[in-house]
């Protein structure tokens, strides 16, 4: 798919891996509209590169729906959706003050996992529905975000891999649900990046962060992400697959 001048999506792209790939589809002449809860930062990365803001919540179906369509309003049907809101927490089965929080694992399922799927099933309807863009019928092309936690989730990540899990999983039904339809789906699993779940880890922290990934021995950056995602948005044999981006690494218990 050529980006230029197609309407595009990023939920969560006032912040982190959306940011920057909300930044690199503007670059490519994409129509970029951002969904997101953080109204102050939204504006100003949309500001920044000449999109929209929505301020907007992956889990409710109205929110969603209503941003959908103001986006359509001023762009047209959005062809690229890319799922990067999400949270993080931790929280272990069995803690020292009890069972793992019930309220806190639905939080994440909801934003993560059933969030992403609310905006896909959303933006698929006019998506799928809209012209071939090319000669293969190619009429739009879905992103979601996963992460290495979904084959190796560490001590406390109970929540935070189901989510993830559940959208490794959900990828190639999806896929083929949309295959008639001409709208591709692919996952993207990051390994360790420098986001802003990251903020705030002491230096000490971030060292064994570096040291753990094989090669290059670094955390990835968000733009790397980007990369990523836009490549598949370009590349139009890419579909049904989960992608991981991650040095080589695998998660240690701990």
């Amino acid at each position: 798919m050529d980006v230029s001048g197609i309407a595009a999506i990023v939920t969560g792209g006032a912040s982190g891996l959306g940011e920057a790939t909300a930044k690199d589809l503007a670059e490519k002449g994409a129509q970029v509209s951002i969904f997101d809860l953080n109204e102050d930062k939204g504006n100003q990365v949309a500001a920044g590169i000449g999109g929209d803001f929505y301020q907007c919540d992956v889990a409710s179906e109205a929110s969603v729906q209503g941003a959908l369509d103001a986006a359509k309003e001023k762009n047209g049907a959005a062809r690229i959706l890319i799922n990067c809101a999400g949270i993080a927490a931790g929280n272990r089965i069995v803690g020292r003050d009890g069972p793992h929080s019930l309220e806190l694992y639905t939080k994440i399922i909801t934003v993560n996992l059933i969030g992403t799927f609310n905006a896909t099933r959303l933006f698929a309807v006019d998506a799928s529905a809209a012209e071939p863009l090319n000669d293969d019928g190619e009429r739009g092309v879905v992103v979601l975000t996963a992460s290495v936690a979904a084959y190796e989730g560490q001590i406390g990540q109970v929540a935070y891999a189901a989510s993830k899990g559940g959208i490794v999983g959900m990828t190639m039904p999806i896929a083929r649900d949309l295959s008639s339809r001409g709208v591709r789906v692919c996952t993207i699993a990051p390994g360790v990046l420098l986001t802003p779940l990251a903020d705030g880890l002491p230096e000490e922290a971030l060292d064994a962060l570096n040291a753990s990934v094989p090669f290059p021995q670094r955390m990835g950056h968000a733009s790397e992400y980007a990369q990523l995602a836009l490549h598949i948005c370009e590349n139009g044999y890419l579909n049904g697959e989960t992608i991981r981006i991650d040095g080589a690494l695998r998660m240690a218990p701990r």
